[in-house]
């Protein structure tokens, strides 16, 4: 009975109740997100539910449905763009509550047309030539004059001005109109040098460099230096992006054509400024390497544009003796520095130039120790020759000719005798007929220019004997042309000594090779000394008879008068007769 009772209460309870008991589960999220978004975009942390609870998490709710589209949406589109704009909405933070214009792009329906993309115009190229000739040589001179005013006493400021003169000037070319990297890498340097200072007006150059000729050595130096600073730190690599990604940095242009342009200017105005600072730019690793060297190569050649002396010392001393000390150096650097040697040996007139400035304030234009480089890049042996042997070759009489240039018996001969004859023996050791013929004639230069060569050869001989048979049989060869140079009594008295000690050397010998080299060079001596001495008798016999005909002479002529020097020539006779 009670059961029926129950039965009854439900059936009764259900007729009453239009959903039979069962109650239907709503999500107020869901509605909520149909109604129109709040007017602010700051989530509202005091609305209340109809339960009066406060809903705080009801912009988070609303971000993640909004990420959640986007992913979907991403997921059936197969447009790349759909898919950074799914990725960049779900990046948004769960705080913010702007719906942005790149998500709701993601959101829409496979069948909506996408709005065209509206490009932007592209600016006109405007090419270096353009830019210069738009420079106006009385504005820069105003400029100038207003930045010698302002900064009067600060000569680095006025030469930053300059700088940013030309770099307003060039701000409109793009680094695609001057990629001066590949420029450099791609001309040789008879084109590389005009690069770009053959775009500027002429009067510009003019004004500018009269206007760099009034500035002092120190802060040009320094301004030199900056400029090739601010170039090489673009040749350092490329710029490390977000991620690591190794996107190269767009170079500005105003480093890339007014930098060159005003280091052109001032390098060719003042090269003396390029001597002083080489010493710091070669011996930093910085400022070396296979992709910097067309820079130093280009700066050395603009020094050789205004003073080719200048050029060439800074090639002798600094360029050539760093990159091609070794045989094996690279290539392509060796072709750089020998280019830019042929363009300065074949500038008009460049011999009677070179010579005249071969000494320069007691520093020789070739030191020995580039010449002792450049004569084993001339001749090496056999199996070392290279393609750029033969450039060497055809360089190396001008070359000589410098490093032995100079007054005979000044200082500045001597020092370079007494400098290179050891350099010589060591290359009559390098087992090759050509560079030995060589080393033997520059050593035997040495003889004739400074007395104190003969000690030299004495000390350096009994370690270098195979060495003095060169030389020996050189003079014994070419003896009629070469007496007449040498001091004979300073030759004699060397060789008697040569011969004393090859007696000790032979006696300590043990080696049959050796043994023929101290007898040969012991031959050689010998007959030296004896055309000396036959050379000395016949010498002794002209003069007594001169002297027997001029005293014939005063005798057979009564009437002409005894010259007051005859004295002087009783003693010049005298002095050759006891030779």
């Amino acid at each position: 009975m009670a059961m029926d009772d129950l039965v009854g209460s439900s059936a009764s309870a259900s007729a009453m109740d239009p959903s039979h008991g069962w109650q239907k589960v709503t999500y107020p999220k869901r509605h909520r997100k149909q109604a129109p978004p709040p007017s602010s975009a700051a989530p509202d942390l005091t609305s209340s539910q109809a339960n009066g609870k406060v809903n705080v998490f009801e912009a988070v709710d609303r971000n993640a449905e909004k990420r959640h589209r986007a992913l979907l949406a991403a997921r059936e589109s197969a447009d790349p763009d759909a898919r950074i704009a799914a990725v960049t909405a779900a990046a948004y933070s769960d705080d913010e509550d702007d719906d942005s214009d790149e998500a709701a792009a993601a959101a829409k329906p496979e069948g909506e047309v996408k709005k065209p993309k509206v490009k932007k115009p592209k600016k006109p190229k405007v090419t270096v030539a353009e830019a210069a000739s738009s420079i106006d040589a009385e504005n820069l001179a105003a400029h100038l004059v207003q930045i010698s005013e302002s900064y009067e006493n600060q000569q680095d400021i006025q030469l930053m001005r300059f700088a940013d003169y030309f770099g307003r000037a060039f701000a409109s070319v793009s680094a695609g109109q001057f990629p001066w990297a590949k420029m450099f890498k791609e001309s040789p340097v008879s084109k590389m040098v005009d690069i770009p200072l053959c775009h500027i007006p002429e009067p510009v150059r003019n004004t500018a460099s009269d206007w760099i000729n009034q500035r002092s050595p120190d802060a040009l130096g320094d301004f030199v230096m900056w400029c090739i600073d601010s170039i090489m730190s673009e040749l350092s690599g490329p710029a490390v992006g977000a991620k690591g990604s190794k996107k190269a940095a767009q170079q500005t242009p105003r480093a890339q054509v007014a930098i060159f342009v005003v280091l052109a200017m001032t390098v060719r105005r003042k090269p003396e400024v390029l001597t002083n600072i080489m010493p710091k730019i070669m011996g930093n690793n910085k400022y070396l390497g296979q992709e910097k060297l067309p820079i130093i190569v280009w700066v050395i050649a603009q020094a050789s544009q205004g003073d080719l002396v200048t050029g060439m010392f800074c090639w002798a001393h600094f360029l050539f003796p760093t990159l091609c000390a070794k045989s094996s150096g690279n290539p392509q650097s060796r072709d750089l520095v020998l280019q830019l040697l042929e363009r300065i040996l074949s500038a008009p007139k460049a011999r009677g130039i070179l010579l005249n400035g071969a000494v320069r304030k007691g520093e020789r234009l070739i030191p020995p120790v580039t010449f002792d480089l450049f004569i084993r890049a001339a001749f090496p042996v056999s199996s070392a020759r290279v393609k750029a042997t033969e450039r060497f070759e055809a360089a190396y009489p001008t070359i000589k000719e410098l490093a032995l240039a100079g007054p005979p018996g000044s200082k500045t001969v001597k020092q370079a005798a007494q400098h290179l004859l050891p350099l010589c023996v060591k290359a009559m050791q390098e087992n090759s007929a050509d560079l030995t013929k060589e080393a033997a004639d520059v050593f035997i230069w040495c003889l004739t220019q400074n007395a104190e060569s003969y000690k030299q050869w004495e000390k350096l001989h009994p370690e270098n004997i195979q060495a003095s048979v060169a030389v020996l049989s050189n003079i014994a060869t070419h003896w009629s042309e070469l007496s007449p140079k040498f001091s004979a009594e300073s030759l004699k008295a060397t060789l008697k000594n040569l011969r004393a000690k090859n007696e000790v050397a032979l006696e300590a010998a043990t080696d049959s090779g050796k043994q023929a080299s101290i007898k040969a060079a012991d031959k050689y001596c010998k007959e030296i000394i004896g055309r000396l001495s036959r050379g000395a008798t016949c010498l002794k016999g002209s003069l007594l008879v001169i002297t027997l005909a001029v005293a014939a002479g005063f005798v057979l002529s009564p009437n002409l008068e005894i010259p007051s020097d005859w004295d002087k020539l009783q003693a010049m006779v005298a002095s050759h007769l006891s030779f």
